[in-house]
Parts: C-alpha cells; sequence; structure tokens
C-alpha cells in the first residue's frame, strides 16, 4: 500500500566529484520514498558526470551541476580544464541556491559532505532553514579515520555548523557495525540529533534486465566507479595468468570513471584470458550481483549493501588511500565474519590471489556468519519521512497499490 501525499517535495545534494557512491545511495533513498508515497517528488542535485546514465522512476528527476573532479591527492579540480576551479563552484554554488529557491522543498537531505564540496551548500542551508524546511545531513556509517575527519572538520568549523542547521542526521548503518563520528569531540547537541538508520537494502529491479545478464556460475569483479580500481582488476587477472588450474568464470566489471589508458590495457589483458570477460559499465549491477557466485570488490558503501542485500560470498581488496573508510569496513566486517579480505599487498601476490578466488564460491554467505544484517534503513527513513510530512500538514491518506 503506498500513501497519498499532497505534493510534497524532497530535495538531495549530492557533490559527486570521484566515483558513483553517492549518486547511487541518493537514487536509492529516493526510488524507495516514492515507491511508498505517491504524491511526493523528489530532485537530486549531482555533479556526477554521468547522473544521466540511469534510469529514474516516475516523480524522481535530477538536476546536473558543473562538475568537478577529485584527484588522488585529495584536491580538487574542475572537469572543464578551462575553467577555473573557482568559477566553477561558484556556478555550482548558484544553481544549488537558485534549484532550492525555485523547488522549494520540504526537506532537504545533504550526502556526506555538511556544508558542500568546499561549503558551497551553506548558503542555501541558511535561505531553508529559515523557511522552515527539514534540514538532514546523511553520513555512512564510516566516513574516515577518525584524526583525519577531526582535521578536516575542525579546519572549517563543521561540527559546529551541523549543529547550528541541521535538524536531523542520518548514519546509513546499524548502531552496533561503526560509529562515523567516533573519536571526534561531539557535542551532546548533535548526538541528539543522529538517527542510526540502518544499511541500505538494494533490491532488484523487475522491469530493465541487464544486457549483460549470465545464468552461468561467475565471480563478479567490481570496483564501482573505477577511479581507482585498476590496481584490483590486474591482480585478479595476474592470479588467472598465473595459475592454469584457476578456472572459475568471472565477469570483470571496470566501471565508468576508469581512466581510458588503464582501461584498453585491461580489456587487452582480459580478451587473452579465456575464463575472464570484461566488461565498461552496467547500470544495473544489481542484477549481475544477484546473478554471481562470489563478488570481488574494494568495498565501498553501496557495493557492501548489495553483497549484504543479495547474501553473496565476498572478497574485499580495500582502497587504504587518500581515504581509510574501505579499509576500516572492510576491518570491522571481516572480523564480524561477513567477508574475506586481502590487503592490497597481499593481493598484488598472485598466489594469494588465486587461492582467495578458489575459495570464494565456497565462502558462506553473510546470512550465515551468525551476525545479525540490520538491512533497515530504507523502511526507517520512510518512516521518519511520513512522520515529518504528516506533522507539517500535508496530507496522507492511504491509497490501494495501483
Amino acid at each position: 500500500m503506498a500513501r497519498r501525499l499532497e505534493d510534497a517535495r524532497i530535495l538531495m545534494y549530492s557533490h559527486d566529484t570521484f566515483g558513483l557512491g553517492h549518486l547511487r545511495r541518493c537514487r536509492a533513498i529516493a526510488h524507495a520514498l516514492v515507491e511508498d508515497y505517491r504524491g511526493l517528488n523528489i530532485l537530486i542535485i549531482s555533479g556526477a558526470t554521468i547522473a544521466g546514465a540511469f534510469d529514474y522512476r516516475a516523480r524522481v528527476d535530477f538536476v546536473k551541476i558543473p562538475s568537478v573532479i577529485k584527484l588522488r591527492n585529495g584536491e580538487y579540480t574542475s572537469m572543464a580544464g578551462h575553467i577555473d576551479l573557482h568559477e566553477t563552484l561558484k556556478m555550482r554554488e548558484a544553481s544549488i541556491r537558485h534549484t532550492a529557491e525555485t523547488f522549494q522543498p520540504d526537506i532537504f537531505i545533504v550526502d556526506k559532505e555538511p556544508m558542500g564540496l568546499k561549503g558551497e551548500v551553506e548558503e542555501t542551508l541558511a535561505y531553508l532553514k529559515a523557511r522552515g524546511t527539514v534540514l538532514v545531513l546523511g553520513l555512512r556509517e564510516i566516513m574516515d579515520a577518525p584524526h583525519l575527519l577531526d582535521a578536516e572538520w575542525k579546519r572549517n568549523g563543521i561540527m559546529q555548523k551541523i549543529d547550528h542547521y541541521y535538524d536531523s542526521v542520518w548514519v546509513y548503518g546499524p548502531p552496533d557495525f561503526y560509529d562515523p563520528l567516533v573519536g571526534l569531540d561531539v557535542p551532546a547537541s548533535v548526538r541528539r540529533k543522529m538517527d542510526f538508520v540502518g544499511f541500505l537494502q538494494r533490491s532488484v529491479s523487475t522491469s530493465k534486465t541487464s544486457i549483460n545478464a549470465r545464468s552461468d556460475n561467475y565471480i563478479l569483479v567490481t570496483t564501482g566507479g573505477g577511479g581507482d580500481g585498476s590496481d584490483l582488476v590486474h591482480d585478479v587477472m595476474n592470479a588467472y595468468e598465473n595459475d592454469p588450474t584457476l578456472q572459475q568464470k568471472a565477469l570483470v566489471v571496470l566501471g565508468p570513471y576508469m581512466p581510458a589508458a588503464e582501461r584498453s590495457k585491461l580489456v587487452a589483458k582480459g580478451s587473452r584470458i579465456p575464463y575472464i570477460e570484461v566488461i565498461e559499465f552496467d547500470n544495473h549491477m544489481e542484477e549481475l550481483m544477484v546473478g554471481a557466485t562470489g563478488v570481488v570488490a574494494m568495498g565501498g558503501y553501496n557495493t557492501y549493501c548489495e553483497i549484504l542485500s543479495f547474501d553473496k560470498p565476498a572478497l574485499i581488496v580495500p582502497r587504504v588511500k587518500p581515504r581509510q573508510e574501505q579499509l576500516l569496513r572492510a576491518r570491522r566486517a571481516s572480523a564480524l565474519g561477513l567477508v574475506d579480505v586481502l590487503l592490497p599487498d597481499q593481493s598484488a601476490d598472485p598466489t594469494v590471489m588465486s587461492e582467495a578466488l578458489k575459495r570464494l564460491p565456497e565462502r558462506v554467505p553473510p546470512s550465515k556468519s551468525g551476525c545479525t544484517l540490520q538491512l533497515q534503513g530504507l523502511d526507517h527513513i520512510s518512516q521518519t519521512v511520513g512522520h515529518w510530512l504528516d506533522g507539517r500538514g500535508r496530507h496522507l491518506s492511504v491509497v490501494g497499490a495501483e
């Protein structure tokens, strides 16, 4: 049963400088909400260069702002090389503010960066707060190593600003998995606003079918956006080249952000290995995950939610710099028995990787690890949003499913 809402509006912001994680998380939340509430419209502001490569449900749309790329050293640069970063940020800031003024949302959800990229959302937060919009900060269950996050936030007075602007802080994980603000000095007033919603469960869309879907036994190798995923793919291919007894079929997805030179190198290398099929990108990754007997991944947030949602044996080789988020998540999940982990230097040893790949299809799935998975994030968010909109005098009535 979906409930009817009279023209309620939610605006979401996803800075999207590197990879697909933020946009995919926002899209998952938006799709779950419009499925539950019929009169709800959601607009996602995104800086992802390929925001348009995904399909969006009715009443979910996106506004594309000029893209900014995050370099490996953690600095930023304009996607359009001839435009100064400062000008690009000014354009982004103006677009965000203008969109908020025109759309007039009831709720504004900001993904991960409390004040937006380089503070670009602060002006919009101040404007919407004065209007009485409910302001929500959504945090991954793991942000970064505490000392790195603490230094970054202190430099910009972020904790005080979270306290000042936001009504609620959603943590996209269960309280017993990880605390994203561990090791930081968190005022009691901010702690009170924190709501650990649980992991965001993923499902397979019934309408679209991936053109890469297969029915044989294969392991899926995915590096998410792929911007820094080439090492992992090389490691997997080296294991196959080194060990002729490794005959497990593998489907390798390079990701849309893998640099062209790396991409062509890996396509050529993969074509020489009979058991490996290489594809560049699939916007229905959920289907490829469901069909796989096991998953090899770097373990970003979305991939991890999919591994848990579809209950797949997984081998995680986390990125360890510039951020330690994937490493911390891998260590915690490994300690709970949910996944196997190789660090990048272990993964680079073809013998070690080969053994890990052979073990993978026989590994017990996460549901058999004895650890409860707590994948109720989308349901929890939906109930919260419904409660808020009810309280704002939005007329809500239950209507039968169409």
